[in-house]
């Protein structure tokens, strides 16, 4: 098969390269800027989302296209940084469909990177990807995005969302900005430490994504592990694999002066569970976070 990745040099497009690579796939990456060496890809093409389609030659001839490409969320929100956020994936998908329709031979599936914010928070809620949309900046950011890239749909394309939850990874991501104060016996709960927290590894994110290319899944599909946890439970295990003490709370009203409206992906609570991907026979390799972090971080 051969896939084209947008987004293709961040921390899940690098992995999910490898693995396609390692499987016997061609792989082709897009990104604001080409590296200087090519890696698991083939070829490496630049683009610049917000600007134009992308170049024609990196999506003639794929089988399949993963869209990753997107503004880092984890800044501080000030209108700039919003307008980036809001437009590297409206506008960004905009133009990858302007450029998928002028392919002759098209990918027969996209698979489109959104986020479990589409959901918004909702407390203790049980949420499948049959819950609708809530309320706040980035749900509304999702279902523009999302609703972007359905528009694949009609260029006879089959397309899959995927409503991704916090990846777990050691190189990259919010795990390794979490590590310091914990290390330093200084970690702890965020704010009353109830919110819900839906998180993924990694190693599963980049499999679920290679199996959503090989099977005949469309929609909605939530990339976060079958076992969601509390803050407070994440914090209690996070602070046991690493033999260091959870003592400091940060409160709500600290994470606010430091983050702004950002805070708001720290404290709401998304109780999300993967019942697309089960549905369809995927089998996480790391359903309950403890053993999620143990093999990340070598307890």
């Amino acid at each position: 098969m051969k896939v084209a990745i947008t987004g293709a040099t961040g921390l899940v497009g690098r992995r999910l390269s490898e693995r396609l690579a390692a499987e016997g796939h061609t792989v082709y990456g897009l990104s604001r800027s080409a590296p200087r060496q090519a890696g698991a890809f083939s070829n490496v093409f630049a683009w610049d989302a917000e600007e134009a389609p992308p170049p024609e030659q990196a999506l003639a001839g794929m089988d399949a296209v993963v869209h990753l490409a997107g503004e880092t969320i984890s800044q501080r929100w000030t209108p700039d940084a919003k307008r980036r956020i809001r437009d590297s994936r409206v506008a960004g998908t905009r133009r990858l469909i302007e450029g998928l329709s002028t392919v002759s031979r098209r990918p027969a599936v996209l698979v489109s990177a959104s986020a479990i914010g589409y959901y918004g928070s909702r407390g203790d809620e049980t949420l499948t990807e049959s819950a609708p949309p809530g309320q706040g900046f980035l749900a509304q950011v999702c279902q523009e995005w999302e609703n972007q890239a359905m528009l694949a749909e009609s260029l006879g394309m089959r397309v899959v969302r995927l409503r991704t939850g916090m990846a777990l990874s050691a190189k990259g991501g919010a795990l390794p900005r979490m590590l310091p104060p914990f290390k330093a016996g200084l970690g702890g709960r965020l704010g009353s430490g109830d919110q819900w927290v839906s998180w993924i590894h990694l190693e599963d994110l980049a499999r679920l994504i290679g199996f959503l290319l090989d099977h005949t899944v469309s929609g909605p599909v939530n990339a976060t592990a079958p076992n969601p946890v509390t803050n407070a439970a994440f914090t209690k295990v996070l602070a046991g694999v690493l033999r260091r003490p959870a003592l400091f709370p940060v409160p709500r009203f600290a994470l606010r002066v430091m983050f702004g409206e950002m805070a708001g992906i720290l404290l709401d609570s998304q109780r999300v569970i993967p019942a697309a991907a089960g549905s369809a026979g995927f089998e996480f390799q790391y359903p309950e976070v403890e053993a999620a972090l143990t093999t990340l971080l070598g307890g």
